[in-house]
């Protein structure tokens, strides 16, 4: 469990780093992914190219935000469980912290629209770290037609055909799997790591469920079924197991029983909830414990209510992401030295570089304007941005940004500060 040379940080060094990723993990799982690859391949140098790309595929197999299991996978690679949990929790707790604020805000004063302003310089920045990472990522990911072929078809399956990211990842996987001979560097495999013991893997897996499920039962027994905090906190045990494809592939599922079948939020706080995570560091799904505050709240308007459903909600959440990763980190290794498995995880991999296209260019339509619709005809789904709601000081501030980050190689932080004062300067003078 060592960094590319063998000789992991010292675990001070690594809680800096990923208190570091935490405070600056904004803009979904694409500009996560992409600001963890810059950090931990190209800054840090504790993941080799290779180990990052195959975690992330592995990551991308499991329900749940990828972006914090990868983050914890890093940590447990290089310190053990203890490492795993430093960098899972403190990629959530920056922002879970941010959540709970503002969700006490808004049911005290109505919505926050004052963050949306504040995070425009920083949504600008981020977008150009996540096109940096794209064109890193395809770079390593992308080696032959196929691959191209595999990261287009993906990207137009998901994009513009809607399709669940669980059956894109399917297909792709039978495909490197059956066709595992025409992948470069999948035929020979490695003989350095050996199949983990399936007895370690059900302990890992029987004691995470019972940390995961434990205190809903006791829950259960003290209060009885017939409570909101354990109605949120099964319903979103239920979500984690489903989540498969990121916070984006479940959004509409989320927010569909939230406002309709359990009637806990009404659409509009639905909607406020997406938005706040969207502009506030940590994973999208976040917005659960924007959700379960709300809900807890509105039941018996009470805030030490609101404080239980959110706390039921971020354990419910992700509790789970980390009984996957502890359970198969270790098979990541073992799984990639095998050639039909590692045919299947390579075109994994170049179904992801589309699906995080797919996710850079949603992102970048949603932060340049403020009116993005999305158009059905039929099973095609095009997103047409309304021209007359181009954010002048959003372009301005990404074309900055690029200019800082890929041409004069400034660091992420330098960059973002100098976006969010732009941005102040810039709303200052009416833009």
């Amino acid at each position: 469990m060592n960094s590319p040379d063998n000789s992991p940080p010292l675990f001070t060094e690594a809680i800096k780093v990923w208190v570091y990723i935490g405070l600056l993990s904004f803009g979904g799982p694409a500009a996560q992914v992409a600001l963890m690859h810059r950090v931990l391949v190209e800054e840090r140098k504790w993941l080799t190219e290779k180990q990052y790309l195959d975690a992330l595929s592995f990551c991308m197999l499991l329900p749940g935000p990828e972006a914090m299991q990868l983050a914890t996978y890093a940590g447990w690679r290089m310190h053990g469980v203890i490492g795993g949990l430093a960098a899972g929790l403190l990629f959530v707790v920056p922002g879970a912290l941010v959540i709970l604020a503002l969700a006490i805000a808004y049911v005290s004063f109505g919505q926050v629209t004052v963050v949306a302003s504040l995070f425009v310089g920083i949504k600008a920045a981020i977008v150009v770290v996540v096109i940096d990472a794209l064109l890193r990522i395809s770079h390593k990911a992308l080696k032959t037609l196929e691959h191209w072929l595999i990261a287009l078809l993906s990207f137009i399956s998901i994009f513009f055909f809607a399709l669940p990211f669980p059956l894109i990842v399917f297909a792709v996987a039978c495909y490197g799997y059956f066709g595992h001979a025409r992948f470069p560097g999948t035929v020979k495999a490695a003989e350095t790591h050996n199949l983990p013991a399936i007895s370690a893997t059900l302990k890992t897996a029987i004691l995470w469920l019972i940390i995961w499920l434990l205190p809903l039962l006791i829950l259960t027994l003290l209060v009885g079924s017939e409570n909101v905090i354990l109605e949120l906190g099964w319903f979103f045990s239920k979500l984690a197991v489903v989540t498969f494809g990121g916070a984006y592939a479940v959004l509409a599922y989320m927010a569909q029983d939230v406002v309709v079948a359990h009637e806990w939020l009404t659409s509009g706080q639905m909607m406020d909830g997406l938005g706040l995570a969207e502009t506030t560091p940590g994973p999208l799904i976040l917005v659960t414990e924007f959700v379960g505050y709300l809900a807890a709240y509105q039941s018996h308007n009470s805030w030490l209510l609101g404080l239980a459903g959110a706390l039921i909600a971020l354990w419910c959440t992700f509790v789970p992401c980390l009984m996957w990763i502890f359970t198969g980190a270790p098979y990541i290794e073992w799984i990639n030295n095998q050639p039909k498995l590692k045919g299947a995880l390579t075109a994994i991999m170049a179904a992801v570089v589309g699906v995080i296209l797919n996710l850079s260019i949603w992102f970048a339509l949603h932060v340049f304007f403020q009116q993005v619709t999305p158009l059905k005809y039929g099973v095609l789904t095009l997103w047409l941005p309304q021209l007359s709601s181009l954010d002048v000081s959003a372009v301005i501030l990404a074309l900055l940004s690029g200019w800082l980050l890929l041409k004069k190689r400034w660091k992420i932080p330098k960059v973002l500060a100098t976006a969010a004062l732009g941005a102040f300067f810039l709303a200052d003078m009416g833009l």
